[in-house]
């Protein structure tokens, strides 16, 4: 994109400060911002430098550019009621979104595009430098689609395009897959603890870069372990060693079924072993 746009960012946390650092780096300076916690004021000073702490309506008044980094359940009342002005680009970076939230925005003559970075942010400057290569949920208006991916690669990012219809479970299958590893490592790594085991976190780590890379490489054939050989006795017996933490029991069972289903469907497991596994599962003899 040729054109400079001064930029506003309403909502300075994680993402709002990598993004408008990134954007101000591209060469789209930032110059207002609202920022309400300490924490946020602080960042702002600290990675939008050159723009001044304004409330809301300011933001929006001052920018050719304004950038909703603010929680999912805040976006719809903004796009209602924040004076968005004809030709003015309204960016969001919600993974949930697409356009459509902003249809009210769109509907005063705004721009909408919905651009989601899909990586962990720490709120530092070291996220700019993250944000290269990244890849971002991109959605826009057809017309629009040039102009969005253009955003994303002066922003060092790779522009991957998300229809507006599957914007859920987009975000849905990065949560999944995502946050929900951060938990089954976590766990795993107390659970070792809970045994005694020093240096868990160095016991776990190899294996798990190797279990990593091998499924987004290989996908479900990248199973090994005991419920895709059908060993029915250890996974009984890890059902039964979980007892003292019924959380993490009932998760280790619901993933072991999930796994026992999709190395079945996959012909990795045999029927007659898958049997066996269930009864385990489901705590029958």
């Amino acid at each position: 994109m040729s054109v400079r746009l001064r930029t506003g960012v309403i909502g300075v946390g994680r993402a709002g400060g990598a993004l408008g650092a990134a954007l101000a780096r591209a060469g789209h300076p930032v110059i207002a911002a609202h920022a309400v916690s300490e924490t946020s004021v602080e960042r702002a000073r600290s990675l939008l430098p050159e723009a001044e702490i304004v409330a809301v309506e300011q933001v929006v008044e001052r920018a050719d550019l304004v950038l909703l980094a603010v929680p999912d359940d805040a976006l719809p009342a903004m796009a209602r009621e924040l004076p968005f002005h004809p030709g003015q680009f309204v960016v969001h970076c919600s993974g949930r979104y697409g356009v459509g939230v902003l249809g009210p925005a769109q509907a005063r003559g705004a721009l909408p595009l919905a651009l989601h970075p899909a990586m962990t942010l720490t709120g530092t400057s070291l996220d700019v430098e993250r944000l290269a290569g990244a890849p971002f949920g991109v959605t826009a208006p057809e017309p629009l689609r040039m102009a969005a991916e253009a955003l994303v690669v002066e922003m060092g990012g790779e522009p991957i395009w998300i229809p507006e219809e599957a914007r859920t479970l987009y975000h849905a299958a990065l949560a999944h897959s995502a946050n929900h590893l951060i938990t089954l490592v976590a766990s795993g790594v107390e659970l070792m603890q809970e045994a005694g085991v020093e240096n868990s976190s160095r016991l776990l780590a190899p294996l798990l870069q190797a279990s990593l890379d091998n499924a987004l490489r290989m996908g479900y054939p990248a199973l090994t372990g005991p419920v895709v050989r059908g060993d029915a006795g250890t996974v009984a017996a890890h059902v039964e060693a979980l007892g003292f933490d019924p959380q993490v029991q009932a998760a280790y069972i619901a993933l072991a079924r999930l796994t026992a289903d999709r190395a079945l469907a996959q012909g990795l497991l045999r029927p007659a072993a898958a049997e066996g596994l269930l009864n385990a599962l489901g705590g029958r003899p």
